[in-house]
């Protein structure tokens, strides 16, 4: 028999579960997501993701700022679910919520628990220089990704993938294990876990802050924050284009063979020196143009070798 199922998310990430959901057949009788915020140059509000597919299927749509006022819990218990499925959903589920549903809230998690607990695995797996993560389906509790786990698939990370091509493969395995996972839970055989004691690493919020380039460390190191915040936030570096210093952003890095001053520009293909070896800038972005290949970004901007980033 379907489940009766309430679907709490909000980013892209979370709309191939959503619709998985559907597709498979389980009734899903409300949809949580965050409310809608200004965005654009207008500043007009705009919806979620899950929140426009939510609409789209006829599904239900709250989006409460807080689930810890008694009046919005008693909504979530009026809906008399069998289980929540959470997906990035970006709010607190206080301990009412997590045991309203009869078989309580199963949360998909884009790491390999319990390294990576927290708001940006995805980015932060990368930025580290891993070479595996994965998804994993746990059950809540009211700790951080303290949960015990059900089920997890593993992904190997390319040693030039971005968090976005990241995002992307993991998104749709991220729905199929999820599906998975609730069959087991209709047959009555999902089991969980704990998670290891040991390995706990979490995944912090990105920060404005550590965005910034920094040629002075190893060029795997500055290759691998790069590609950890493509395309989103986008790390950066400033370079006088002859009107001062400007903030070019770095779409597609790669690690090159060469050696220079932390920074300097080394040829015109992009190879710039860090604290040790290099690294070639393959697409940057000036700030209101589009993305686009070095060399035709170095022709624009009149540089020459010798050029010094910051």
């Amino acid at each position: 028999m379907p489940l009766k199922i309430v679907f709490m998310g909000t980013p892209d990430f979370a709309v191939p579960v959503l619709v998985s959901l559907i597709g498979h057949g389980h009734e899903v009788v409300a949809a949580y997501t965050r409310a809608p915020r200004p965005a654009g140059r207008g500043l007009a509000e705009r919806r979620s993701p899950v929140h426009e597919q939510a609409d789209a299927f006829g599904i239900p749509v709250f989006t409460p700022k807080t689930l810890k006022d008694p009046d919005a819990q008693a909504i979530f218990a009026s809906h008399e679910a069998d289980v929540a499925v959470v997906v990035a959903y970006g709010l607190l589920l206080p301990t009412p919520i997590l045991e309203a549903p009869t078989e309580g809230c199963l949360n998909l998690h884009a790491s390999l628990l319990p390294r990576w607990r927290g708001a940006a695995p995805i980015n932060r797996a990368i930025m580290a220089g891993d070479s595996e993560t994965g998804v994993m389906v746990m059950r809540m509790e009211e700790g951080l990704d303290t949960g015990p786990v059900a089920m997890a698939e593993r992904l190997a990370i390319g040693p030039d993938m971005t968090a976005g091509e990241l995002h992307d493969a993991l998104a749709p395995l991220g729905a199929d294990l999820m599906i998975r996972a609730l069959g087991g839970l209709e047959r009555g055989g999902l089991t969980y876990r704990p998670q290891a004691e040991d390995g706990v690493v979490y995944a912090h919020k990105l920060g404005n802050a550590e965005t910034r380039i920094d040629w002075t460390r190893p060029s795997k190191a500055v290759h691998d924050h790069a590609r950890g915040l493509a395309p989103f936030p986008g790390a950066w570096f400033s370079a006088d284009l002859g009107k001062g210093p400007e903030r070019v952003k770095v779409v597609r890095t790669f690690r090159a063979e060469g050696a220079g001053a932390p920074g300097t520009l080394l040829d015109g293909d992009g190879t710039v020196g860090c604290g040790e070896g290099a690294v070639r800038l393959a697409t940057v972005q000036r700030a209101g143009s589009k993305a686009m290949s070095f060399q035709d970004f170095f022709r624009g901007a009149r540089l020459a070798p010798g050029a010094v980033f910051g």
